[in-house]
């Protein structure tokens, strides 16, 4: 609440008149303490002060509530950090504050009947709330330091992988018991990927599912709230340090805390460039992913998923040297879309029940683009390419692989006569007229080459999607405590631009907590 404070006599004490209303910036905050003025100094209501004559004006803004550590965004890095707070400081009062919706509130109102595709719903419930971006994936927590992130680089190699395996420990204890860890050691795959120019990178793999992905984070929010205060649907729009602690505005309330914590994830991209340049805290330059989604049947590569179930596998093309990855693969899942500001692209999800799951397996193609000087805008880059496809196709584009190469549309028609038959109803179009060339050449160099060590993968009938873009926050200048130029401001998550994925995401949450836990 905003407002204004007038003094009036009352014997030889002050008397204060709030007006509410009046609009500005505040001078001084109010709470149950009394009032604080921008100059550190404080008096109750009724307490003289001489400094001030009698009808002086002061513009103020209430403090809703006041806590020990506010935490911004309900995403895996939120989660755990309140999870830890909990577990090491019970005493501290811990808020958490998410744009989106609790996790039994997200649902896409895509039906396949009625709603066939995005409607730009305000917060995208795919992407926000509960869970951030993670909470209807296929639940893949990728135990390794070869990718997901550079988290290593601040806490060490050691430390990186002991937090994950932690996180691994307490999925498993709200509702993740029972679901199989993969892991790459002792493959003959690697040697087959070597052999043919592709390189599988190592990790071990914990699968939930989005089926019991959703039952644990469903565990954890029952866990949590009976001792964290919950805010959703609370799109923070501002943060602001004060001489001692943090404020954070939510529309017309504001929230303080001695410590805060920003886990806005990769969706929160331009936001939390804007708070980085609100707080002159420094950013280098990140990269952006662009590619498509490849479906196929899944018994193509099921020698793959069967043993590893997640591969991540990295390919140098010949044409131009890029690197060309696969991501985030679903076995036997379906395709979905997903909402980024606004922009319609494409993802994957997959369930370990086996009545939920498809006949078809489907992961990314990605290609990474670095920019130099003078060019700093990658994710508006990414974004530019992606929005060209909602334009051409209404949202997201398939296109049958023997047509790529043909160099001709897909049409309706051919797609219906496909033999692998589409999880996701998209609009038929031409990917070529929406990718970059050397973005495409580079995809289909790549599936020519998994087609040796899966033949079938470069089939007329497999499906391209397009376009999946995964954009990354600009690198957020940190220190070994995952701390800003700021005592007391964390950033971590996918928001910090150095982790990429659910499981480092979950950590750099855990590490945070610790630190705050021993200075508070």
């Amino acid at each position: 609440m905003k407002g204004e404070l007038r003094l009036y006599p009352a014997g030889n004490r002050f008397s204060i008149e709030a007006k509410p209303g009046i609009e500005t910036i505040p001078l001084f905050r109010y709470n149950k303490l009394g009032i604080s003025l921008q100059n550190g100094q404080t008096f109750l209501p009724t307490a003289k002060l001489v400094d001030y004559p009698i009808g002086s004006h002061f513009l103020f803004q209430e403090v809703t509530e006041m806590y020990d550590v506010l935490i911004v965004g309900a995403g895996p890095g939120g989660i755990f950090t309140a999870y830890e707070l909990l577990e090491k400081r019970p005493d501290l009062r811990i808020a958490v504050f998410e744009m989106g919706n609790e996790l039994k509130k997200r649902h896409c109102p895509i039906d396949g009947d009625k709603i066939k595709s995005c409607i730009h719903c305000k917060n995208c419930s795919i992407m926000s709330g509960f869970g951030g971006a993670g909470a209807f994936s296929d639940g893949k927590y990728n135990i390794t330091n070869d990718f997901g992130g550079t988290l290593y680089e601040y806490i060490g190699k050691k430390s990186a992988l002991e937090l994950m395996e932690y996180v691994d420990k307490i999925n498993l204890a709200f509702g993740g018991e029972g679901t199989k860890l993969y892991t790459t050691a002792g493959s003959s795959l690697k040697t087959s990927c070597m052999q043919n120019g592709l390189h599988l990178l190592g990790a071990s793999v914990r699968h939930l599912g989005t089926d019991i992905n959703y039952i644990v984070l469903e565990h954890l929010y029952d866990h949590l709230k009976k001792n964290v205060d919950f805010h959703f649907n609370c799109f923070i729009n501002k943060v602001e340090k004060l001489k001692q602690g943090y404020r954070i505005y939510h529309g017309d309330s504001c929230y303080e805390g001695k410590e805060c914590v920003i886990s806005a994830g990769r969706s929160g991209s331009k936001w939390m460039e804007q708070v980085c340049r609100d707080l002159n805290i420094h950013t280098n330059s990140n990269r952006v992913d662009i590619g498509v989604r490849v479906e196929l049947p899944a018994g193509i590569f099921s020698h793959l998923t069967d043993e590893l179930y997640e591969s991540k596998i990295v390919y140098r093309t010949s044409k131009y040297e890029d690197l060309v990855r696969t991501f985030c693969m679903n076995p036997k899942g379906e395709v979905v879309n997903e909402n980024t500001n606004g922009i319609v692209t494409v993802n994957g999800h997959s369930y370990e029940d086996p009545a939920k799951q498809t006949n078809n397996t489907n992961f990314a193609l990605l290609v990474a683009k670095h920019f130099s000087e003078p060019f700093k805008d990658s994710n508006g880059y990414g974004e530019s390419i992606a929005r060209l496809s909602n334009m051409l196709g209404g949202g997201v584009i398939v296109q049958r692989f023997g047509d790529l190469i043909r160099g001709r549309r897909s049409t309706p028609e051919r797609i219906s006569e496909s033999f692998t038959v589409p999880t996701l109803n998209a609009a038929a179009g031409d990917l070529s007229l929406v990718l970059p060339k050397r973005i495409l050449d580079g995809i289909i160099e790549m599936i020519y080459a998994l087609d040796k060590i899966a033949p079938g993968t470069a089939n007329d009938d497999t499906l391209l999607y397009g376009v999946e873009v995964k954009f990354y926050n600009m690198e957020v200048e940190l220190d070994h405590n995952l701390m800003t130029c700021h005592e007391g401001l964390y950033i971590i998550g996918d928001g910090s631009g150095i982790t990429h994925s659910l499981s480092h995401a979950s950590a750099s949450g855990v590490y945070v907590a610790r630190q705050i836990a021993a200075r508070l």
